[in-house]
C-alpha cells in the first residue's frame, strides 16, 4: 500500500502546526532522611518557607526549615511510604486549605479532608494557612456583645465580638463544657463557629459532635480534629487551619467564633516538631519560638473596619494548667497575648460551683463595652462584690461573732454563687440573665432559702414568660432595662406567689 508524498507533507504540517513549544520545568529534591513525621531533602535549591512539597508516593509535606546543605520538611500525614532517595518535589504552592460555606456542617481533617463519611466537600476556594493579622487601621474597636448564655461570663467577664479570651484551667475542669454550650447559644446570633479540636480522643470528639448535632448547632458550625494518633505536624497546623477557614468567612462581612482547645497540646507537638527537625532552641524554636507560634495565631481575631465589611473573628484559646499554676510559661504568654482570661477553679468544679470560674482571678479586659446596657446596670459590681465575698468567707470560718452587715453581706454572697451555677447544654438568653440578676441585686432573693434558688429562678423565667413576656420582650429589643417600677411590681407579685407555694 502506497502512500502519496502530497499525504505526507499535510501530516507534517499539521503536526508542525499543534506543536507547542512549551517547557514544563520540576524542581525536584532528593530524601536523605525520613522518621517521626519529619523527611530532608537536599536539591531544592528555590523552595520556599511554607511551600508544599510533594513526595514520590504522592503524599504532601511542607518546607519548614531552610538550611544550606538541606530542607527540612514536615510530612503531613503518613510518612511510612516515604524512603531515603525518594524524589521531592516543588508545587510552588505555599500550603493552603479548602474554604467557604460548603465545610459548614463537617468535620474535617487539618488540611481541610473530610472525616465524617458524609462524602467529599466540593469548594474550590483555598486560603494559606498562614497570613499577616489585620493592622491597627483594619480594625476596629470591639463593642458588640458575643453572648454566651452563661450568666457567669456574660456577667462578671463578658466576651465581645472581636476580642481573645482565654479559657484557662487544669484538666477535667469543665473548659471544653463552656465552649460547647457558648456554640450551642449561637443558634439565632447569625455566628459561624468553629471547633479546633487538638489532641483530643477521637471519642470525645465524636460526643462533642453528637451534642452539637442533637441541638441544631452543627448547622453552623465546622469542627477540625487532629486526634493524639495524628502525626505532630497536624497537631501543629490544625489552629492555623481553623483560622484560614474562619478568615474566608470573616473578610466576607460575617461574625466568626473559633475555639482552640487546647493550645498547650499544640505547643506540646510544636515542641516535638522543633526536636526532630533539630531547630536550635532559642529565638528560632522552641522555647522561645512559642510566643510567636500563638501571638501569630491569636492576632488573627480581629473586629474589621467597616471599610473593610465589618466582620469579626472571636478567638477562645484554652490552656490547660498544671494545679492551678497560671505563672508557668505557656500561660503567662498566653495570658499576654489576649484580651481577658476565664480561669477555671478545681476547687469550685469539685464542691459543685458548675461553670467553676474564678471572679477573682478572671477578667475582660474590653468589660463593659461587650455588654448591653441592661446587663452593665445589673452586673455593675457583681464580680468584685463575689470575690469580696470570697474573702469574707474564709475569713469568717476564724469568727463566729458577725456584725449584721457582714452577715447581710455574706448571705448575698451565697445567693449569687447559687444563681451563677448552670447545669450544662443550658445556655440562657440574655434578657432572663439580666431579669434574673436585677432580682439578685435588688435583694428580692435575700429572703429566699438557699436550696430554693435555683427553683426560685426556674419558676420565676416561667411567671415572666406567661404573664409579663413584654418586659422580657423590651429588654431583648432595646438592650436596656424597662420600666423599673413596672419590674419591681411584677418581682414582688412572684414573690408571693412563690412565697405562697413554699408554704
Amino acid at each position: 500500500m502506497s502512500i502519496k508524498a502530497e499525504e505526507i507533507s499535510a501530516l507534517i504540517k499539521q503536526q508542525l502546526a499543534n506543536y507547542q513549544d512549551e517547557l514544563k520545568v520540576d524542581e525536584v529534591g532528593t530524601v536523605t532522611y525520613v522518621g517521626d513525621g519529619i523527611a530532608r531533602a537536599n536539591g531544592l535549591d528555590n523552595v520556599l518557607a511554607s511551600e508544599l512539597l510533594e513526595f514520590e508516593d504522592g503524599t504532601y509535606g511542607m518546607a519548614q526549615n531552610l538550611e544550606v546543605d538541606d530542607v527540612g520538611i514536615v510530612v503531613l500525614g503518613d510518612f511510612k511510604g516515604i524512603r531515603e532517595g525518594d524524589s521531592v518535589k516543588r508545587t510552588g504552592r505555599i500550603m493552603e486549605v479548602p474554604v467557604g460555606d460548603q465545610l459548614i456542617g463537617r468535620v474535617v481533617n487539618p488540611l481541610g479532608q473530610p472525616i465524617d463519611g458524609l462524602g467529599d466537600i466540593k469548594t474550590s476556594k483555598t486560603r494559606p494557612v498562614e497570613k499577616k493579622a489585620p493592622g491597627v487601621m483594619q480594625r476596629q474597636s470591639v463593642k458588640e456583645p458575643l453572648q454566651t448564655g452563661i450568666k457567669a461570663i456574660d456577667a462578671l467577664v463578658p466576651i465581645g465580638r472581636g476580642q481573645r479570651e482565654l479559657i484557662i484551667g487544669d484538666r477535667k475542669t469543665g473548659k471544653t463544657s463552656l465552649a460547647i454550650d457558648t456554640i450551642i447559644n449561637q443558634k439565632h446570633e447569625d455566628m459561624i463557629c468553629i471547633y479546633v479540636a487538638i489532641g483530643q480522643k477521637e471519642s470525645t470528639v465524636r460526643s462533642q459532635v453528637e451534642t452539637l448535632r442533637r441541638y441544631g448547632a452543627m448547622d453552623y458550625t465546622i469542627v477540625i480534629s487532629a486526634g493524639p494518633s495524628s502525626p505532630a505536624p497536624l497537631l501543629w497546623l490544625a489552629p492555623y487551619a481553623g483560622a484560614a477557614m474562619g478568615e474566608e468567612f470573616m473578610y466576607n462581612g460575617k461574625h466568626v467564633l473559633i475555639v482552640y482547645d487546647d493550645l498547650s497540646k499544640q505547643a506540646d507537638a510544636y515542641r516535638e516538631l522543633s526536636l526532630i527537625l533539630r531547630r536550635p532552641p532559642g529565638r528560632e524554636a522552641y522555647p522561645g519560638d512559642v510566643f510567636y507560634l500563638h501571638s501569630r495565631l491569636l492576632e488573627r481575631a480581629a473586629k474589621l473596619s467597616d471599610k473593610l465589611g465589618g466582620g469579626s473573628m472571636t478567638a477562645l484559646p484554652f490552656i490547660e494548667t498544671k494545679a492551678g499554676d497560671v505563672s508557668a510559661y505557656i500561660p503567662t504568654n498566653v495570658i499576654s497575648i489576649t484580651d481577658g482570661q476565664i480561669f477555671l477553679d478545681s476547687d469550685n468544679f469539685y464542691s459543685g460551683v458548675r461553670p467553676a470560674i474564678d471572679a477573682g482571678t478572671s477578667v475582660s479586659r474590653v468589660g463593659g463595652a461587650a455588654q448591653i446596657s441592661a446587663m452593665k446596670k445589673v452586673a455593675g459590681t457583681l464580680r468584685v462584690d463575689l470575690a469580696s465575698f470570697r474573702e469574707l468567707e474564709s475569713f469568717a470560718q476564724f469568727g463566729s461573732d458577725l456584725d449584721a452587715a457582714t452577715q447581710a453581706k455574706l448571705n448575698r454572697g451565697r445567693r449569687t454563687v447559687e444563681v451563677l451555677k448552670q447545669p450544662l447544654h443550658e445556655p440562657l438568653a440574655v434578657e432572663k440573665q439580666v431579669l434574673i440578676l436585677y432580682a439578685l441585686t435588688h435583694g428580692f432573693i435575700d429572703n429566699v432559702p438557699i436550696d430554693d434558688v435555683i427553683r426560685y429562678q426556674n419558676e420565676l423565667f416561667e411567671f415572666f414568660d406567661n404573664n409579663h413576656s413584654d418586659l422580657l420582650k423590651a429588654i431583648k429589643d432595646t438592650g436596656k432595662l424597662p420600666d423599673t417600677d413596672k419590674l419591681d411590681s411584677a418581682l414582688k407579685d412572684f414573690a408571693a406567689a412563690f412565697q405562697a407555694t413554699a408554704k
